[in-house]
This record gives structure tokens, C-alpha cells and sequence, in this order.
């Protein structure tokens, strides 16, 4: 039985006209869509052409070819089948339900295609050598929510030959949000000299079974990681998904609305999805969808691009610190206070907190009486008071953590900060918990602590390893930033023994020191990865689940200078790229 997509069912609303928004009228415009559920993203959605392509669906509707569309509601017609040279090519095109694709200014920047069957994977990989390709964005998982959307048309290892095209994996990074894959691909024929090329595979892996990713940052960054890999060149980018017309399409619109907003000073979403549906029709799935393409558009323009290489940061900390330097006041200050005027609604983040995304966000927060769930990752707490201590120890074992880390001291200023929920010799019980301790080692700023933890209703034990910080006062910073990239190096050697489970991060409330941590162990990580660093996306997305975290001018500048520190540190590239 094959597979279809839902279509949503559309009101016919009247023809209202949607005119072009200038980029300075954007944020009040999204406001206005957003208010009262997104009820004027759903009108304006609602409103948009279906789309039909002005020509037929003979091919795509053939006998031989019915079996390889993988949604029969979704067809590619003749008048975009990607061409070769003057002919339209139905033979690579066909089998894929393929359509070539504008971008904004450019004719066919992009081939929209479904995610390949197992008996289509040939003719894809025959497309991309046909049509010169070097770039294929993937925006969909292999499987979701039990269901396959897309057949593995590339070998994990190796070399693998599908019809006449030799695919050999080069190379492959994993990323937090996307994966790239570098292969090797050759045409096998007698007749044609054997040639290579490089084909990029970015895949997208952060977008969720239902809805729409959490926040357009990580969509944002992909798209700019695409736009830099691909060569100028080039044939066109695939794009592709499941069905190749809701997360696809997405995309595609979001390419070309910063292309406009960079061009004109100003964005037509529902002109440009308009004119794109004559060319495949169906494009984006969903009024959250849509709504999406504004939140990312407006992301853009209020923050633009503050990501970093690492070999600029010196030169971005002198513009920091000197706040009139060549009369552009863009001071730590000012860039901190946009992340106190934070203006992206939060009710347009509604997404990210069903059941279905909750385990895919990278920060949990448990405050021992609510909590709510944002990641796998770190469960950011404050210190637990003596009548919480129970719950804490609860919280660790139901999480299966194996790491602690605390930044804050039992007193300090002569205050209680924090219970002592760990013995200082032998074992201590609390309810159902015991906990012994096993090993205790100071280390330059921390202590490390091994602790047993018995869960006595079934005399269960776990190891958990406690990473307690000592050089951070409860107003300001640590001396140094030397510390700190010590103890997020032990945590995150200590996480790959104990295999990957959420690490409990706390000080005394769980927002300025705890957010700070959290804040540099994830600037770090991806230092080390890819040479980058984005502090105030960093932030800014912690501070969208939590509003306190990194809760000073100081702590922010901190996560700067932490990283020049690791940076002067191995100021050989070589050893942390």
C-alpha cells in the first residue's frame, strides 16, 4: 500500500492580496500574523493558489512509473522535469517525482525531489551526475515515527555502485543539528573517460516528526553551511525530504526571502510561494510551516549572522571591548542588551514543546516541584534544599545521569547556597536513595567525587561522578578561564565512558553560573567540530527556555574570553579542528 501525504483542506478565503513586506516592517507584521493562535498565517496560507503546474502528469502517471512515486498525490509534471541541454530529460526525472525550482533571481537553482525509493535510488544518483550536481540537501530521516521516508541511497563505508554511478564515501561529520557527507561519485561506461566528482551531502537532522523545528537558528546556520559548500559552477542543489514538498519547500523559501532581503529590503513570501507552486505544486505542507518561513525571516533580520571562526574572535573581542571603535557601537553591551530585548515570541515556540520534540531539545530544566522538558542533554536545577534532596537524587537515578557537575559552595557570604546531598565519608540515606561515598580527589579548581548510588527498593546501583568547581564566586567570574575549560573536558570525557546520559548541571538557583556552563560546554563542542563559535545564539537559545541563563554582562563576556583562553591554549588549529 503506498504511502500519501495529507493535504490539508483549504477555505476558500477571498482573493486577498498580500503585498510585499518591507524588512523594517517585518517584526510588527509577524506580531500581527502571530496574535490569536497565528489565526492571519493560517488565513494568508489558506489563501495561497494550490498550485498546478501548467502542463500534464502522463509520465509520472504511467504504468511502469506509478510504483516509484513514493506519495501517488504527489507528481512532478513534464513542464519542470529537469532539462539537459535544450531537451527536457524524462528519463532522470521521471522515476524521482523531480521538479526543477527557481531561487530568486535564479532560474533553476534547485531540484525539488521525493526522498528515493529502493527502486529509485539509481535514477537519482543518474540525475545527479546528469544534471552536474554537486550539493544534496537531505531534510528528512531515514525513518520517523516508525515509518520509512527514505531509502538509504548512500553506503556508510566504502564504495557502492547503483545503476552505472560509483558512490564512495570520502569523508562524514556528525553536527548538532546537520551531518555532512562527502562522497566520491564516478560514472561506469565504456564510452565516457572516468571522470570523478565531489558530491556534498549536507543532511539536516534536527527537524522534527511533527511540526517544525523548535527555533529557526539551526535551520539558519544549515543554510548558510549550504550556500558556503556549494560551488559557484555547480548544476543545481538537490533538495529533498520525504515527499519533497513541505520541508523541501520550506527551505527553497527561505533561501530565496533572504536573497530578496538582501537585494530589495524587503521579502514576498506569499508572491514567491505563489509563483513556485506553478512549478510543483503542494509546496509547504503546513500553515506552522509557513509561519516558520517568517519566524526564520525575521530571526534574520533582527540578529543577522553572529557566528565566528575562531581565527576572528581576537579582532571581534576588540570590537567588543572598545565600544566607539570606527564609530560603530556595537559594544558587549549592546550586543548583551539585544539579548535582554529578546522579541521573538514565545508562544510561536509552541512547537518545540510537544511530547514529540521534547526529547530532541538540548536543555531540561527541574526545578524539584514543576519542570518543564527541554533536552537529553543537560538538566540545568538549582542546588537542592534539605527537603528536596530526595527529589534530586530521584531526578539523577530517573534520568539515569552519571554526571554532576555543582558551581556553587555549600555557604557563601556566610549564606546557605546549597544542601550537602552527598556524605562526607561512608554512605547517607535519603528515603529511597542511599549514597556512598567511594573516592574524593581535588583536583587545580575542582573536586572530583565518586559517588555509589543505590536505589534500595530494588538494590540497584549506579556510579556517578561529581564535578565540583570551586572557583567561582557568587557575584562575578573565575579568575581565569583555564578552570573551566579543564572541568568541561573531564565532564565530557567522563560522559563518553558512562555512554551519553543527560548531565545535572546546578549553582545555588540554576540560571547565571549554571546557564554559563552550559552556555561554554556547547561554544566548546563546537569549537572543537568545526572552528566555530556563535556565543550569542548560544545564549540567546538558552535564554528562549529559560530567561536567566547567563544572567550578567560579565558571565556573557566570560564565554568570550573562555574561548580565547582554549583558543591561546591550542593555538595550534590542527589540534582542536
Amino acid at each position: 500500500i503506498q504511502q500519501t501525504v495529507v493535504l490539508l483542506p483549504r477555505s476558500p478565503s477571498a482573493s486577498k492580496t498580500y503585498l510585499p513586506i518591507p524588512v523594517d516592517h517585518l517584526e510588527e507584521e509577524y506580531r500581527l500574523r502571530s496574535a490569536d493562535d497565528g489565526k492571519l498565517f493560517r488565513e494568508e496560507y489558506n489563501s495561497l493558489p494550490g498550485g498546478n503546474a501548467q502542463g500534464t502528469y502522463e509520465e509520472a502517471n504511467k504504468e511502469d512509473n506509478k510504483e516509484k512515486n513514493r506519495y501517488p498525490n504527489i507528481l512532478p509534471c513534464e513542464c519542470t522535469f529537469c532539462s539537459i541541454g535544450n531537451r527536457f530529460s524524462f528519463d532522470s526525472c521521471r522515476d524521482l517525482t523531480a521538479s526543477c525550482m527557481r531561487g530568486y533571481t535564479e532560474k533553476n537553482k534547485f531540484i525539488a525531489a521525493q526522498g528515493p525509493k529502493e527502486d529509485t535510488v539509481a535514477d537519482f544518483w543518474r540525475m545527479i551526475w546528469e544534471q552536474k550536481v554537486a550539493t544534496v540537501v537531505m531534510l528528512t530521516n531515514l525513518k520517523e515515527r516508525k515509518e520509512d521516508k527514505c531509502f538509504q541511497y548512500w553506503p556508510d563505508q566504502g564504495c557502492w555502485t547503483y545503476g552505472n554511478v560509483r558512490v564512495a564515501v570520502e569523508d562524514f561529520t556528525v553536527l548538532v543539528d546537520y551531518t555532512i557527507r562527502k562522497f566520491c561519485v564516478q560514472y561506469q561506461s565504456t564510452d565516457v573517460a572516468k571522470t570523478t566528482r565531489l558530491v556534498t551531502q549536507l543532511h539536516f537532522t534536527s527537524w522534527p516528526d511533527f511540526g517544525v523545528p523548535f527555533s529557526p537558528i539551526g535551520m539558519l546556520k544549515f543554510l548558510k553551511k549550504v550556500k558556503a559548500v556549494n560551488p559557484a559552477f555547480s548544476g543545481p542543489i538537490v533538495v529533498h525530504c520525504s515527499a519533497g514538498v513541505g520541508r523541501t519547500g520550506t527551505f527553497i523559501v527561505i533561501d530565496a526571502m533572504i536573497d530578496m532581503m538582501h537585494a530589495e529590503q524587503k521579502v514576498d513570501v506569499s508572491g514567491f510561494v505563489s509563483k513556485i507552486r506553478e512549478q510543483r505544486s503542494q509546496l509547504i505542507q503546513t500553515d506552522m510551516q509557513y509561519s516558520f518561513i517568517y519566524q526564520a525571516l525575521l530571526e534574520y533580520y533582527l540578529y543577522g549572522d553572529t557566528e565566528l571562526d575562531v581565527s576572528s574572535l581576537e579582532g571581534h573581542l576588540h570590537k567588543l571591548h572598545n565600544t566607539f571603535a570606527t564609530g560603530d557601537r556595537v559594544g558587549l553591551e549592546e550586543e548583551f542588551k539585544k539579548l535582554t530585548n529578546m522579541r521573538i515570541m514565545k508562544e510561536n515556540m509552541r512547537t518545540g514543546n510537544l511530547p514529540a520534540n521534547m526529547k530532541k531539545n538540548r536543555v531540561l530544566f527541574y526545578f524539584l516541584i514543576t519542570f518543564c522538558i527541554c533536552t537529553d542533554y543537560y538538566i540545568a536545577t538549582q542546588g537542592p534544599l534539605q527537603h528536596t534532596v530526595e527529589d534530586f537524587w530521584r531526578m539523577v537515578w530517573e534520568w539515569k545521569c552519571h554526571s554532576i557537575v555543582m558551581l556553587t559552595e555549600v555557604q557563601e557570604r556566610e549564606q546557605d547556597k546549597c544542601c550537602q546531598y552527598w556524605p562526607i565519608e561512608n554512605s547517607v540515606t535519603y528515603g529511597d536513595y542511599t549514597v556512598e561515598l567511594k573516592g574524593d580527589t581535588l583536583c587545580d579548581t575542582f573536586s572530583l567525587r565518586d559517588l555509589v548510588l543505590t536505589f534500595t527498593p530494588e538494590k540497584q546501583t549506579r556510579v556517578i561522578r561529581h564535578f565540583h568547581f570551586h572557583g567561582w564566586p557568587e557575584i562575578g567570574i573565575p579568575a581565569e578561564g583555564k578552570g573551566m575549560i579543564d572541568i568541561i573536558a573531564s565532564v565530557q570525557r567522563q560522559q563518553q565512558q558512562s555512554g551519553n546520559h543527560p548531565i545535572v548541571v546546578h549553582c545555588s538557583a540554576g540560571a547565571g553560573r549554571t546557564g554559563t556552563f552550559i552556555a561554554l560546554s556547547n561554544i566548546l563542542e563546537r569549537v572543537k567540530a568545526e572552528g566555530l563559535l556563535d556565543v550569542f545564539q548560544t545564549v540567546k537559545s538558552l535564554r528562549m527556555q529559560r530567561p536567566h541563563m547567563v544572567q550578567t554582562v560579565e558571565q556573557y563576556d566570560f564565554c568570550y574570553r573562555v574561548v580565547q583562553d582554549f583558543v591561546d591554549i591550542f593555538s595550534d588549529y590542527a589540534n582542536f579542528k
